[in-house]
């Protein structure tokens, strides 16, 4: 068993409790941060005088070192250790002796392990939100390509007024624009350095608390040494908007299944994103927006047990804390690969615009537009509503839509239809005279679209530190 402690115990640990204690089995996930962050305390311990520069230069290298065997597979993260503190810090011994000893000097597992896990994190949340503006890209494409794709718009799972595809896309567009902000929000938040906090009352020696976190790329360091390594507030935070981008993708994945399906046959997913039937031949399956559906209760439990797990933990570190890396883990690795997933689905699916414009044509969506056009011959709103409101059972009736009757028909209903009633009820009339900024007109969706490609230009103005090169190559 190679572990940190042990000095004040007269026996070894159980197997199995040492099993059940032991996270090697999935920090080893964070080894390079872990890693990093080694390399930038021993700087700082240098910078401060307690180590020398020659102890300094071979803690680097040898971590160096440690990083460059893992990755190319010469040295193997194993279940001997205790955790990867403990894998890193005894493969450091074994190449440099005892300098590789010094390396832990005011520092504490509890804020290295705070650190490891916002390096960590800091980087998934990058990760998610490039993979959110990519969708954001497919989507603004399609919306530019379909602005005149005219579909029934839905209220109850109604048809009720017509819109177009774009105006439709245009709303998830505006779901996953937020899901970034609040990806922005969390990393800007989160981004505080805890090394330094020691276990929980910080160290007496005099490290330099500022200068590791402008190392690591941090705003600065986190300013209550209990708090630093007991908060994870921000885990709460990015699997709660996590989940968001889930709900999100499950909302668009259903509306997706049901396009996709005989009755409407809005949409044909291309046979990449499709499965078969083992039985039935005909069967051509939405399995990838199904199973995006199905995964989002498993990031919503991941939420509730990282909430779970906090509420009755008393301050400062608790051992319940490990608890919250695997439902992370798992959380971050399902939404990437639904979001890669579902925008390949999204960016090859056909949409059969006919069979839109069709639908929208067949479920009367235009009958409010029926009724401000009697509006504006001078009937009162209220009677202009029943008047539709009979006209539609009349259509119902005959198997028929507003449009396709006759002039004499709809005089039967009132007399003040005229022949421009068949102009004001088109579906390019009732979508193109909607007008106001975040409606389905024309004019009004190319200002959106123009608005929310300039956003998709910005970058995020970050701090120097790893997330741009080696820190390594700052430091040496």
């Amino acid at each position: 068993m190679a572990q940190l402690w042990g000095g004040r115990f007269t026996k070894e640990t159980d197997k199995l409790a040492y099993q059940f204690n032991a996270s090697i089995h999935f920090d080893r996930r964070f080894f390079e941060q872990d890693i990093e962050g080694s390399i930038a305390h021993a700087v700082m311990l240098e910078k401060q005088g307690i180590l020398t520069q020659a102890e300094k230069d071979a803690i680097v290298k040898g971590l160096t070192g440690i990083r460059e065997d893992v990755k190319e597979g010469s040295l193997v993260i194993t279940d001997e250790y205790e955790d990867i503190h403990s894998f890193v810090e005894a493969n450091l011994i074994d190449r440099i002796g005892d300098a590789g000893k010094k390396l832990h000097t005011g520092r504490s597992r509890n804020d290295q392990v705070a650190l490891d896990m916002k390096l960590y994190v800091r980087q998934e949340i990058l990760e998610t939100d490039a993979y959110l503006k990519e969708l954001l890209e497919t989507l603004i494409r399609l919306m530019e390509e379909n602005m005149e794709t005219y579909m029934p718009g839905f209220t109850h799972m109604q048809k009720a007024q017509p819109t177009t595809l774009a105006h439709h896309l245009g709303a998830y567009f505006e779901m996953f624009k937020r899901d970034r902000l609040r990806m922005k929000d969390i990393f800007m938040r989160m981004n505080y350095c805890p090394l330094g906090a020691g276990a929980l009352a910080g160290t007496t020696y005099p490290l330099d608390r500022s200068y590791t976190a402008s190392l690591l790329g941090f705003e600065g360091p986190t300013l209550n040494s209990m708090d630093s390594v007991s908060d994870r507030d921000y885990l709460i935070e990015l699997l709660s908007a996590l989940s968001t981008i889930m709900m999100h993708l499950s909302r668009f994945s259903e509306e997706i299944i049901t396009w996709n399906s005989n009755e409407y046959h809005f949409v044909e997913i291309d046979d990449a994103y499709s499965t078969g039937s083992s039985i039935m031949p005909q069967k051509k399956n939405p399995d990838i927006a199904e199973l995006t559906r199905g995964k989002t209760g498993r990031v919503y439990g991941a939420l509730i047990s990282m909430l779970t797990t906090m509420k009755g933990i008393p301050l400062a570190y608790n051992k319940d804390m490990q608890e919250d890396k695997e439902m992370t883990f798992d959380a971050i690795d399902t939404v990437k690969s639904c979001l890669v997933l579902f925008n390949g689905m999204v960016k090859t699916m056909r949409f059969n615009k006919a069979v839109m414009e069709k639908s929208a044509v067949n479920g009367f969506t235009n009958a409010t537009d029926a009724a401000d056009y009697l509006v504006g011959k001078g009937v009162p709103f209220r009677d202009a509503h029943g008047i539709i409101g009979s006209l539609v059972l009349y259509c119902i009736g005959k198997n028929t839509s507003i449009d396709a009757l006759s002039l004499e028909e709809l005089k039967t209903i009132s007399p003040v239809f005229e022949e421009d009633i068949y102009e004001a009820v088109s579906l390019k009339t009732c979508v193109e005279k909607r007008l106001t900024l975040g409606a389905p007109g024309m004019d009004a969706m190319k200002e959106v679209i123009a608005i929310n490609k300039e956003y998709l230009k910005e970058e995020w103005e970050l701090q120097p530190g790893i997330l741009k090169q080696p820190l390594e190559k700052q430091v040496l």
